[in-house]
């Protein structure tokens, strides 16, 4: 096993190796480590591979250094030390020689591989009861000495050779399951075009180099993080930042791992290769899954570390009544903990893998566990229930104008801003096919209120009734019954005035998303009884909205702070909130829920705070998203009872001489099996 320095600050190191391990390989590292004099703290996450030390000097992390390569590890050249590299599934061979050679064999010969495969156990044994810890490994080794002292070589042989298998299946299952997840979140990148020397060459690209240029033409991901050092592409950057239009990348520009070119050609000058791109965000990805370990995994694992003591005092108990070595043997080997420690787990994550097959990427466990309970969903209103891209619904012009002057004028002054009411303005004005000429001098932008300019001699004002009425003390009265008409509709109103006087008013719509309406429907079909809407309009409009979608509770004029005092207050009556939003303004909510989703055009830093993201873009996700954690809590309920009642049996069968030690560890080491296979079955209903 090869552990690299990859990182390292005064008294704090982290350090990674290429292979993943088991979890008893993990608590031996973690173990070592803790008695190098000098290391303050230990954390061993074996499904990245990564070891975190905490250390008090320099001596004490290259002491650990030694301990861990056999030699100084260097920031880029580990010293390899096998400690059970796992390359493939589980080897069969071992079954083979037990059941045909061994037979076959000298007695003596038996007797010298029982004891030398039974070494490594007796020796966590020690290790587990030395630090006065009764665990699973204190359990084996027991079960294994017992077993050597009444000379029983070839029930020795079987505990060992099933409890290797399992180990390995534990490592391996793992391994699998994790390296499924990333290869639905990596790039895929092989070989890649160069530019060298004047000649394009299609090379590893575990030999590209900084001071190569790659060619990446239309069709093409770009396989790494650069600049643009000549040609003009357009580039998709929808993976990195949600937003589904490409956008042009010339020359100087920077362009990103991952991201696809549509149109043109590029030729990229790499800032970032491999493990510092794509990849190394897969590993943050999966060692903060791992810090987000679902509450439920870690209670079934202190409830089934705390029957290990049970387990031992019960075998005492046999042994002091029946002096039966066999039956003391026999209850030995039966520990609820390996099927659930491993079960579980796996369970989560195969329901993440399933996730990202769908398009709904769930960023730890526990929010798994949150995303089935939850009671309460809130919505925020706008870019989350409706489209985030406003648009012209009517045009009403004040007494002299008529309905394409006004909405030709007002296209006029918005076309020089990039907001989106704006672009709906513009493009509205497109629809009608109007061409507004530029007729007006230098447009004035007054921040969060409106536009103003001078048009033909005359002074044009374009923007809220704020702005229109209070600001610039312009007369709307004419257009009253206007205005009040379409609030109660639910539409936000856009004020033109010229001259001092009301010209006409735009009325805008966030077009619901098409499958709002029937989405609100399907959260009741599911239980969830309690649907808020949140949004910064005004009292009617929201109360329109909300009658188009089926909401009966909504709050208006909500301030970004307020979002996150609501959910706040909802979840401190006892509800687990789910709160959907995607704009920069909900991430206090988002972070304040249960569970905070977001969707994949959401704003990036909404994306960051967000434990769910909907990466299809489509509300739906919301509910493969519930179903998801749902299926895998039940999973999980399920493989706990079934783990329970099965090991209750056999150690009743040990108990009462029913069963041999061999037979006794066959059938626990099947259990573990069934429901680690039974983990990871697809949690989604019709997923099988």
């Amino acid at each position: 096993m090869n552990f690299v320095l990859v990182h390292r600050i005064p008294g704090r190191a982290r350090l990674r190796s290429e292979a993943r391990f088991g979890l008893r390989t993990a608590e031996a590292l973690a173990d070592g480590l803790e008695a190098v004099a000098g290391v303050e703290g230990v954390r061993v996450n074996p499904h990245t591979g990564s070891v975190l030390l905490l250390y008090s000097d320099e001596g004490a992390l290259s002491r650990a250094c030694l301990f861990l390569n056999g030699a100084v590890c260097g920031a880029e050249k580990p010293v390899s030390r096998d400690v059970g590299r796992v390359e493939g599934g589980p080897s069969l061979f071992p079954f083979f020689r037990y059941l045909f050679l061994r037979p076959l064999l000298p007695v003596a010969v038996n007797m010298v591989t029982a004891i030398s495969h039974a070494l490594p156990y007796l020796r966590r044994c020690v290790s587990s009861l030395s630090q006065r810890r009764l665990d699973v490994d204190a359990l084996d080794g027991a079960a294994i000495a017992v077993s050597l002292l009444r000379r029983d070589f070839r029930t020795v042989g079987l505990l060992t050779l099933l409890l290797g298998f399992g180990d390995a299946l534990e490592r391996y299952t793992q391994k699998k399951s994790l390296e499924n997840l990333a290869s639905h979140l990596a790039l895929q990148a092989d070989r890649v075009w160069v530019l060298r020397d004047g000649e394009e060459m299609l090379i590893p690209f575990s030999d590209l180099k900084e001071t190569d240029l790659v060619a990446v033409r239309a069709g093409s991901a770009v396989p790494v993080d650069g600049v643009v050092a000549r040609g003009t592409a357009s580039v998709n950057e929808s993976s990195m930042t949600g937003e589904p239009l490409a956008v042009m990348r010339g020359e100087g520009a920077s362009v990103y791992a991952g991201t696809v070119v549509e149109d043109g050609e590029i030729f990229v000058r790499p800032t970032s290769i491999g493990k510092d791109t794509r990849m190394q965000q897969i590993v943050r990805f999966i060692e903060t899954t791992e810090q987000m370990k679902a509450g439920i995994q870690g209670r079934f694992e202190k409830l089934a570390d705390r029957a290990v003591p049970f387990t031992f005092a019960l075998a005492g108990l046999v042994w002091l009544f029946t002096r039966s070595l066999t039956r003391a043997a026999s209850v030995l080997l039966v520990d609820y903990s390996c099927a659930l420690r491993l079960a579980t787990p796996l369970a989560i994550l195969a329901a993440m893998n399933e996730g990202v097959k769908h398009k709904v990427m769930v960023k730890g466990g526990r929010f798994l566990e949150a995303l089935a309970s939850v009671d309460t969903v809130v919505f925020d209103k706008t870019g989350t229930l409706t489209q985030s891209r406003p648009e012209v619904a009517r045009v009403v012009p004040a007494e002299g104008f008529d309905e394409d002057e006004v909405l030709r004028l007002s296209a006029c002054l918005e076309e020089h801003f990039p907001h989106p009411v704006a672009r709906a303005v513009v493009h509205g004005a497109e629809k009608r096919g109007l061409r507004h000429a530029e007729e007006h001098t230098e447009v004035e932008y007054v921040v969060a209120h409106g536009i103003a300019s001078l048009w033909k001699g005359k002074r044009v004002l374009l923007g809220s009734r704020h702005y229109i009425s209070q600001d610039e003390h312009v007369d709307l009265s004419p257009m009253e019954e206007h205005m009040g008409a379409l609030s109660r509709e639910g539409y936000s109103l856009l004020y033109l005035a010229v001259d001092g006087k009301a010209a006409g008013i735009i009325a805008m719509e966030d077009p619901l998303r098409p499958e709002s309406p029937e989405l609100i429907r399907r959260l009741s079909d599911m239980g969830i009884g309690h649907v808020l809407m949140l949004t910064g309009d005004d009292g009617r409009t929201a109360s329109a909205v909300a009658a188009r979608l089926g909401i009966t509770e909504f709050r208006a004029q909500v301030l970004p702070e307020d979002k996150a005092r609501v959910v706040q207050e909802l979840k401190a009556s006892g509800r687990t909130v789910l709160m959907l939003g995607d704009g920069i303004n909900d991430s206090p909510a988002l972070s304040s829920a249960d569970v905070g989703v977001t969707l994949r055009d959401g704003a990036d830093l909404a994306r960051e705070v967000a434990d769910v993201v909907l990466m299809g873009g489509s509300l739906w996700e919301l509910v493969t998203a519930l179903q998801l954690g749902r299926g895998a809590m039940n999973r999980i309920h399920i493989n706990f009872a079934a783990t329970m009642a099965l090991n209750s049996a056999f150690l009743l069968g040990g108990l009462f001489g029913l069963l041999r030690p061999g037979v006794s560890a066959v059938l626990h080491n099947l259990t573990t099996l069934g429901v680690s296979l039974n983990a990871m079955r697809p949690a989604l209903p019709g997923g099988e």
